[in-house]
């Protein structure tokens, strides 16, 4: 469901996907409001479901996670059963950021983060305790783009 919003909604939404740390007395004094009202906005935001979680992002290298790799799944179950045993195990290995169930010829596709090679290899052996059909896995060598802010320009504002 699109939440209605004004100017003042989509300039917060933008401060705060580019740094979440701004105090609301920066956010209102950047967006031309009172601290309260800047407040009551990011809270009705939230109760709304806008804005979803307030993170702070880690470097990967820094925290020995240095290798992006993409997993590709087949599976010849499709099952409720299956399916909700590959969520327990998808859920349960850390390394695994992402998870995604696919049209075509993919049935799933997983992104994670590991150490090196053999951090994939420990990853892949609990990965395949789902009784997967076929995985292949591509690995990130070059980071061309990254970003967690969505575009805003697509919201119809209030009138």
């Amino acid at each position: 469901m699109v939440v209605a919003m004004d100017k003042q909604d989509v300039e917060l939404l933008g401060l705060l996907q580019q740094d979440a740390s701004f105090s609301v007395g920066e956010l209102a004094e950047r967006v031309g409001m009172s601290k309260s009202a800047c407040w009551r906005r990011i809270q009705k935001l939230e109760e709304q479901g806008v804005i979803g979680h307030r993170v702070t992002l880690l470097n990967q290298e820094s925290v020995n996670l240095p290798l992006t790799v993409y997993v590709s799944i087949r599976t010849n179950e499709h099952s409720e059963r299956w399916a909700s045993e590959f969520q327990k195990v998808v859920n349960a290995l850390p390394e695994v950021l992402e998870v995604y169930r696919m049209s075509g010829d993919l049935d799933y596709l997983i992104k994670a983060v590991v150490t090196d090679m053999p951090g994939y290899d420990n990853l892949y052996k609990r990965l395949i305790k789902a009784e997967l059909f076929d995985v292949s896995s591509s690995f990130v060598m070059e980071k061309m783009k990254h970003t967690t802010e969505l575009p805003l320009h697509y919201l119809e504002l209030k009138k």
